[in-house]
């Protein structure tokens, strides 16, 4: 089979990871204690890309759990799904990164990444065919964007003909714990532009604006953000767990998805997202899931898109529904909106249709279906401009510099994003798109 490794890194990371898991479990008929429960055949057919089968008939997440304090991995144990993961697989330091990339990147993190790496040989090596890594991390933490990137570039040297796939929590100057967090996402990007193949951009801004303005939540938890996380990230794995025709696999989707390699930052949306009390004035037909994936307002990125172009677009639809609809709506969605797609990329929109619907879950009620979409605009700069501002504060400098990194490393230069190469192919962009 066509096995996937995932990587948890940090405390966000390992929060959505384990979510993450608690959700496609049910999708597959999976109990806590790794028993198989479900009802369908198909639910074990392509199971072995995310799970490994124990001699005693047990299915135990092929996962790598990994933080810089025991706390999260605590947490993680106590959870409803802790007996699932494979005890050897929790590796974690004592200290904690403190927020600070260069103590994941640098100092603690590199301490203990050698430990890390080698559960992630030994998982790989258990594995038939490995198709690539999935990593779930923030970029505006110490552990998850210094450690992670450096678990990155450290697989991408001893697996460079593999995929690696992360989902990336961004930081948003509306939702910021930590005044760092802007150095962090921006030495983390540099990281990711270079040694990754498809990076999922989500961000808490958005996260926080679906549950207050479309699910109409008044005191939105970090369990409701990661409810709509874990919703989408199932939805965008769905052709890769059940049988399918589009995007079968982590290559396949970067050939669909990645024009250019180092445009590889995919903007997730997901339908339907509508609230409680208004769910039965709303007729969930294929047109409206359309209309719905498409919306700004359903993004995990604070990005409109309507201020650029899509580069590529692939559409997920879950449930029993019409082959023939789906392939309509979209042709009619690209005909009256063509001045949103790039010209000098035809067939630029793929669908795929799973006939397995998701489950329905608390937060978003029953779903007779709904419809993840993936879309790579011209530009996402919503974590960039804070970066100028905080670039004043000589104090965090120092704090990075005590931790192992050299000035180097901390350039005031604005960073740039895209190299020459890159320009040349987006110069039939808008001029207001040419320079980003």
């Amino acid at each position: 089979m066509r096995e996937i490794v995932h990587i948890q890194a940090g405390q966000c990371g390992n929060q959505i990871g384990t979510k993450f898991w608690e959700v496609i479990s049910d999708e597959h008929g999976i109990d806590p204690a790794g028993g198989y429960v479900g009802d369908s055949a198909l639910q074990l057919e392509r199971i072995n890309v995310y799970y490994n089968e124990s001699s005693s008939q047990k299915f135990v997440p092929r996962a790598v759990l990994l933080d810089l304090e025991p706390g999260t991995m605590d947490s993680v144990r106590s959870g409803l799904f802790g007996q699932l993961f494979r005890p050897d697989n929790f590796i974690f330091g004592q200290t904690g990164a403190g927020n600070n990339w260069a103590k994941g990147h640098y100092t603690e993190g590199a301490e203990l990444v050698d430990s890390v790496l080698d559960v992630v040989r030994k998982e790989s090596e258990h594995c038939d065919c490995l198709q690539g890594f999935q990593l779930t991390h923030s970029l505006g933490g110490g552990t998850g964007s210094g450690m992670g990137t450096l678990l990155i570039s450290k697989i991408r040297e001893e697996y460079p003909d593999r995929i690696m796939n992360t989902f990336s929590v961004m930081p948003s100057p509306k939702v910021s714990d930590t005044v760092v967090e802007p150095y962090n996402a921006t030495l983390s990007v540099h990281q990711l532009v270079e040694n990754t193949d498809e990076t999922y951009c989500i961000d808490n801004e958005a996260l926080y604006d679906i549950c207050f303005r479309t699910l109409k939540l008044t005191t939105p938890t970090y369990g409701d953000l990661n409810h709509l996380v874990s919703a989408t990230m199932s939805g965008v794995t769905t052709s890769l767990r059940f049988p399918g025709q589009l995007n079968a696999d982590l290559r396949k989707l970067a050939v669909n998805m990645v024009p250019f390699p180092r445009l590889h930052f995919f903007m997730p949306g997901f339908a339907p997202l509508t609230a409680r009390g208004s769910q039965q004035y709303r007729a969930l037909t294929v047109p409206e899931l359309t209309q719905q994936m498409f919306d700004a307002k359903n993004m995990m990125a604070a990005c409109d898109p309507r201020h650029g172009r899509y580069l590529t677009v692939a559409a997920i639809f879950r449930g029993r529904m019409s082959m023939k609809e789906v392939d309509e709506q979209m042709l009619n969605v690209q005909n009256k909106n063509s001045s949103y797609f790039v010209e000098w990329i035809p067939n630029n929109v793929k669908t795929a249709v799973c006939d397995i619907p998701p489950r329905p879950r608390p937060l978003l009620g029953p779903r007779p279906g709904h419809a993840p979409v993936l879309t790579t605009p011209t530009a996402v700069t919503a974590g960039a401009p804070p970066s100028r501002g905080f670039l004043k504060i000589p104090g965090s400098i120092g704090w990075k510099r005590s931790a192992g990194s050299s000035g180097a490393t901390y350039d005031p230069t604005p960073p740039r994003q895209l190299d020459h190469g890159t320009k040349r192919h987006v110069r039939a962009l808008p001029k207001r798109f040419q320079g980003q």
